[in-house]
C-alpha cells in the first residue's frame, strides 16, 4: 500500500473556491483502479495543546492506493491534468509526501 500526504497551500482567500474544484474531481479519482481513498482535510476546530495547525490557505489530501503503480497512474489521468489546469493559478506551494505504512 502506497500513502500520500499532499499538502497544498493556497493563495490568500483562494481555499474555498480550490476546494470546490477539488472536490468536484473526487468522484473521478476513486473510480480510478487501485484507489482506496482520496479527500481532502483542513484543521479540525479543536483547541488542543498539541495541535500543530496547517493554517486557513492549507488543505491536506489524503490518499491511499493499492499499488505504486496505480498511484503513477493516477498522476498520468487526463481528469488530472483538467484539474490542475483550473488550480494552477490559485496555489502558493504544494508539497508532495509519498510514504510507505512502517
Amino acid at each position: 500500500m502506497i500513502h500520500v500526504l499532499a499538502i497544498i497551500t493556497v493563495k490568500p482567500g483562494m481555499r474555498d473556491a480550490f476546494l470546490k474544484e477539488f472536490r468536484a474531481n473526487v468522484p473521478n479519482v476513486l473510480a480510478e483502479k487501485g484507489c482506496i481513498e482520496y479527500g481532502p482535510t483542513v484543521d479540525a476546530a479543536v483547541d488542543h495543546p498539541a495541535q500543530t495547525k496547517m493554517g486557513p490557505h492549507t488543505a491536506v489530501i489524503v490518499e491511499k492506493w493499492e499499488t505504486w503503480e496505480a498511484l503513477q497512474a493516477h498522476m498520468k489521468a487526463p481528469h488530472m491534468a483538467t484539474y490542475a489546469a483550473k488550480v494552477k493559478d490559485m496555489l502558493a506551494e504544494r508539497k508532495i509526501h509519498i510514504l510507505s505504512p512502517a
